[in-house]
């Protein structure tokens, strides 16, 4: 049943209920009296698919990974173009949340947390223009003249 699925699986009743629904697996097998009936081979999926998610990948990547686990004529050479485009991904990520930490441990020593209503933090939110794209047009990284501005 998805209750034993989820347990062998590492995935939630509700998250394989969701992949079935969005078709990311096939409808599970049912059985007389309307439950759920799931073979090891889909338990296998399962915990394919929560590795997958592990690993960073989206719903849509791991559609394509299922894809080529399923075909034994697949190329090597596919799997690993889906692995180094989300190594990419995973890397602009970590770089993009690195520059946020930086921008906010700037604010945060520029701020003196002291009874004063003055706050560089508030100060800083208020006045960072984004364009309406809601990202920054400076490809310099969120905290370029972060202390030019702060001191100033």
């Amino acid at each position: 049943n998805i209750g034993d699925a989820s347990a062998l699986s590492g995935v939630s009743a509700k998250m394989i209920r969701y992949y079935e629904q969005t078709g990311l697996i096939p409808l599970a097998a049912r059985t007389a009296s309307g439950y759920r009936n799931y073979a090891d081979a889909d338990v296998h999926m399962l915990r394919f698919i929560a590795r997958s998610r592990d690993l960073g990948f989206p719903i849509s990547e791991i559609t394509d990974l299922l894809d080529l686990w399923r075909n034994t004529d697949r190329r090597s050479a596919d799997v690993k173009a889906l692995a180094q485009a989300r190594i990419q991904d995973l890397r602009h990520k970590i770089t993009h949340l690195q520059d946020m930490a930086d921008t906010l441990e700037t604010l945060v020593r520029s701020c003196a947390g002291d009874e004063r209503p003055d706050c560089p933090i508030l100060h800083n939110l208020e006045t960072e223009a984004f364009p309406a794209s809601g990202r920054r047009s400076n490809h310099a990284g969120p905290h370029a003249n972060i202390n030019e501005r702060i001191t100033s």
